[in-house]
């Protein structure tokens, strides 16, 4: 039987300070006792080294080292923060604490306020998509990221954005900046690209679409299906939450409500931000082994 090292009240201290110990090649493990969570030592011989690392640990348990050993591991986990939830103000926390989630939440807000002082026509005018064959000759390929940018109306934006601040930053803090990076660029890039495809172009070659929803549905897709598949990372959403988005998915495509949706874009996203969560996780399992 191994030694017991420490204990905690939640799951998610308890699981980074063992994989940071076994990345240290003190084997260790988590068992659950009661409400507690302990780590226990398979060899007693290393308690005293491990007695060390853990007072460490509890001093700056948010320290990058942990989470890259439980990465490493193939067992990503983040600590949870306190007071987490669905408020507008721990969504604005989550983002500020995440760069490149802030980095997109704020230009949003930027080009949606250039766009209420009168700038709307020559923002659209560099921005917006355009069909394929122009693309092609004028190697334009920003326009595939910039629709994302455009918001319509106040509802779109704020909608938009609250999704956004609360799940893009979810993902930064728990997998980092360059996985939301990756689920920005191909999400982006998928949805304005099959929206395209299946709307027609407007004056001067532009289509007339925009927003993030796209992306939003595709962080909401790589949250969903890593909680299902693997939910030792940390990373989860509410079947309530996933309902919603669901049906509202499937309202856009009977038009029956009073804004027209960007079907296409919604559904590309979605299903490629579930696609990215099973290729890493599949990329985790193959690590691992």
């Amino acid at each position: 039987m191994g030694h017991p090292l420490i204990a905690f009240n939640q799951q998610s201290p308890a699981h980074l300070l063992a994989n940071y110990l076994t990345s240290q090649s003190i084997s260790a493990t988590v068992m659950q006792s009661d409400k507690e969570f302990v780590v226990v030592l398979d060899d007693p011989a290393h308690v005293d080294r491990a007695k060390v690392i853990a007072e460490d640990f509890l001093t700056n348990p948010t320290h990058p080292k942990y989470q890259q050993a439980a990465w490493d591991s193939g067992k990503n986990v983040q600590l949870a923060p306190s007071g987490s939830g669905f408020s507008m103000k721990n969504i604005i926390n989550d983002a500020v604490k995440a760069p490149f989630t802030s980095v997109v939440f704020l230009l949003c807000v930027a080009v949606y306020t250039l766009s209420l002082l009168g700038l709307f026509a020559p923002i659209a005018q560099h921005l917006l998509m355009q069909p394929f064959s122009v693309l092609l000759e004028n190697h334009e390929w920003w326009r595939l990221l910039g629709p994302a940018f455009i918001h319509f109306s106040a509802l779109h934006i704020i909608f938009n954005l609250l999704w956004w601040g609360m799940l893009g930053a979810k993902i930064e803090r728990t997998l980092g900046m360059s996985m939301l990076l990756i689920v920005f660029l191909v999400s982006a890039t998928i949805s304005n690209a099959a929206q395209a495809i299946f709307s027609d172009p407007v004056q001067a070659n532009l289509y007339l679409f925009g927003g993030l929803s796209g992306v939003v549905y595709a962080v909401m897709g790589f949250v969903w299906w890593l909680g299902w598949l693997r939910p030792s990372w940390g990373l989860s959403l509410p079947n309530s939450i996933v309902g919603f988005m669901l049906v509202w998915l499937v309202l856009g495509y009977a038009d029956i409500l009073w804004v027209n949706m960007a079907n296409a874009a919604h559904t590309a996203g979605l299903i490629s931000g579930c696609l990215l969560a099973g290729a890493l996780s599949l990329g985790s399992e193959k690590r691992k082994q």
